[in-house]
């Protein structure tokens, strides 16, 4: 077909719809059934499996490899902006890595301890390919939707994302929660496949409307590759002279190491240190707890809009530090099952809130410039070497003290140095943030 013109509403919501498509990845596996189904493969009382010459306990493990997964979506997300701005045909690598994430997925089905190794492995790509189409997803924004229409199309993905994601899950807790419990494992494998099925199967109407790229056709060389690194050093250099930004990137990169790092443990964490009578119960119960969150965390970044339009972008995100630390102190005591449906509640209030006013306070800290996408890969790249750091230190002081509350407790002391470093930013500067 003849290619739409930029703004054209079919063109908008096939874009939009990929959310609809993706984001069962990042709910299913990154948060809900996938963490449950890799906890009920160890034994309880012995949690450790032996791996190229180390005893790993299972979630430092996990930690481990989530952890060297961000670490290859950091340094090559800058690599994939520099062929992104330049190609002639973003929408093959877009494709690939959805592919590689999905069938990644569709992988996991093999997934056991006896093969734990190529499980992994499953696992690794498909968080890569994720993230890796993600690049090119964000990169048509301006190619597709004029500036006044990108704020309200990118909302509409999110909300497709969310819905289409909530979806799944709910069939799959159907799936997992009616089966016999000989059947429950099966059951969380086919929901892998399913993800697999449904993102390639969605992302075929993105496709099908999405262009190739722009049209110069330029080759791709060795410029073009580091483009997005020379675009970093020089948003680096900006910031030594953008002292409010500097030090609230700061703060962002602390506390946001914590907070990414709570969301992708929280699953594990629940299944190993909260007291449920069994394990239909802990598997029902941990899935039942995500939904929560995710239904909660919309209320939460609703809140948090009013909030900051009447007290400040920064005293908000000072005041929801502070939460977050008081939560990861509560995080050390609960045990039982009722207590951790009410940490999960509380999570969900400030989980959503964090991350939107994060992103937009960033925005208004931002210098005249037009080069926002420079600054904005910036964001994301310290987002992605956050999460990093924060699994790799939960995975360590998990593996090394067997247990993760320790780490819990730990992370909030990145909440405390975030809501520190935010008091340092100048007054003066406030005003209007």
């Amino acid at each position: 077909m003849s290619a739409l013109p930029k703004g054209h509403p079919k063109l908008l919501n096939a874009w939009a719809f990929y959310d609809w498509a993706n984001s069962v990845y990042s709910l299913v596996i990154a948060s809900a059934v996938f963490p449950i189904f890799y906890n009920a493969l160890f034994d309880k009382d012995n949690p450790y499996v032996d791996l190229f010459g180390y005893s790993f306990k299972n979630s430092a493990l996990i930690s481990f490899v989530t952890a060297a997964a961000f670490l290859c979506v950091a340094v090559f997300s800058p690599l994939l902006s520099g062929i992104a701005d330049y190609t002639g045909n973003k929408k093959i690598f877009m494709r690939t890595f959805n592919y590689i994430g999905a069938l990644s997925c569709i992988g996991l089905y093999f997934f056991d301890l006896e093969n734990i190794v190529v499980g992994l492995v499953f696992y690794f790509f498909g968080l890569i390919g994720f993230w890796g189409s993600l690049v090119f997803y964000n990169s048509y924004l301006p190619d597709i939707a004029f500036e006044a229409q990108q704020d309200k199309i990118s909302a509409r993905g999110y909300s497709m994302g969310y819905i289409g994601s909530v979806l799944l899950l709910i069939i799959n807790l159907i799936m997992i929660m009616t089966a016999d419990n000989a059947d429950k494992i099966a059951m969380m494998k086919y929901s892998f496949v399913m993800v697999g099925i449904w993102w390639i199967l969605f992302s075929q109407y993105s496709y099908y409307y999405l262009p190739k790229g722009n049209s110069n056709q330029q080759k791709v060389t060795r410029a073009v590759v580091f483009n997005g690194f020379k675009e970093l050093k020089k948003v680096w250099r900006k910031l030594q002279n953008e002292i409010p930004l500097k030090r609230y990137l700061l703060s962002f990169f602390v506390f946001s190491m914590a907070v990414q790092t709570v969301m992708l443990v929280a699953t594990y964490f629940g299944a190993q240190e909260i007291e449920w009578a069994n394990a239909e119960e802990s598997q029902t119960g941990l899935i039942t707890c995500i939904l929560l969150i995710q239904l909660i965390a919309v209320l939460g970044a609703f809140l948090t809009s009013r909030a900051s339009g009447k007290f400040g972008n920064v005293t908000v995100l000072i005041v929801l530090n502070a939460f977050w630390l008081l939560l990861c102190g509560f995080a050390y005591f609960i045990t039982t099952p009722m207590e951790f449906y009410i940490m999960a509640s509380l999570v969900g209030l400030v989980m959503g809130g964090i991350q939107s006013l994060a992103r937009s306070t960033y925005s208004k800290f931002l210098p005249e410039t037009e080069d926002t996408a420079s600054f904005f890969s910036f964001y994301d790249v310290s987002e992605k070497i956050g999460i990093v750091i924060g699994m790799m230190v939960y995975g360590l002081i998990d593996q090394i003290t067997g247990s993760p509350r320790f780490a819990i407790v730990f992370l909030g002391l990145f909440f405390l140095c975030g809501l520190l470093l935010l008091l340092r930013i100048p007054k003066k500067h406030l005003s209007s943030i």
